[in-house]
């Protein structure tokens, strides 16, 4: 009797891949003392000597049937739910699972929302939680320039001030749990979260080439767009 193999699961993307990928990573030193089953993963000299178009892990595209990740950028927090049963939290169990396949050891991501630019590296191949732990430290350990705020319509930056403040105000203890709870003040400094003003949820993740050359000028294979939603 066969037994079905999700090939996303970890371990198990060896027998997935093409010839040419696997030509490159039998010529690696020490390629033979690592197990079958791990698979290559694709440093940035290989996936653009091969050119090799990578296949996004379906919880990015938000095309899994049985799970959609729910990852809130403003804390890092991730679970899950089916939508069959919407009403029932999962865990991220498939946090482990590679981002793409071949695996690679870099990962581009940009947003339509900011101009910024995530760059998630894994030696031993991205995952999908390393994509979620550095996309929540990008936006919540860096801080808006001067420079960067100033660009902005006075509009939009009034709209980044208020977002800090509520912003600031959702991660101070127990704020809004009781009535004489002082609000925090004001915040002076603004963090890329504060840009994003409400969409700060995970939406899904794209292949878009064209906007890949608008912002950056070029296209690779693993650079990728981020959509975001509010929620």
């Amino acid at each position: 009797m066969s037994v079905a193999v999700d090939k996303w699961a970890a371990g198990n993307s060896c027998a997935y891949l093409g010839a040419s990928v696997l030509a490159v990573e039998a010529q690696r030193p020490n390629s033979h003392a690592r197990s079958a089953l791990d698979g290559p993963v694709l440093s940035q000299t290989d996936l653009y000597l091969l050119n090799t178009e990578l296949e996004l892990n379906p919880i990015l595209t938000r095309s899994n049937p049985s799970f959609s990740l729910v990852f809130d950028l403003s804390n890092g927090s991730t679970g899950g739910f089916n939508e069959q049963y919407a009403d029932r939290d999962l865990p991220f169990a498939q946090r482990d699972e590679p981002a793409t396949l071949p695996r690679v050891q870099e990962i581009i991501i940009i947003t339509e929302h900011s101009p910024w630019c995530t760059i998630v590296k894994n030696d031993h191949g991205v995952t999908l939680h390393d994509i979620c732990d550095r996309v929540w430290k990008e936006y919540t350990e860096n801080l808006i320039t001067e420079g960067e705020l100033g660009a902005c319509p006075p509009r939009v930056q009034e709209t980044i001030k208020r977002a800090a403040q509520i912003n600031a105000q959702n991660a101070a203890p127990g704020w809004g749990q009781q009535f004489y709870s002082p609000a925090p003040p004001a915040p002076n400094r603004y963090r890329r979260i504060d840009w994003l003003r409400d969409r700060h949820f995970f939406d899904s993740v794209i292949k878009d080439d064209g906007y890949a050359v608008s912002r950056l000028g070029f296209r690779a294979p693993n650079i990728f767009v981020m959509k975001l939603a509010a929620f």
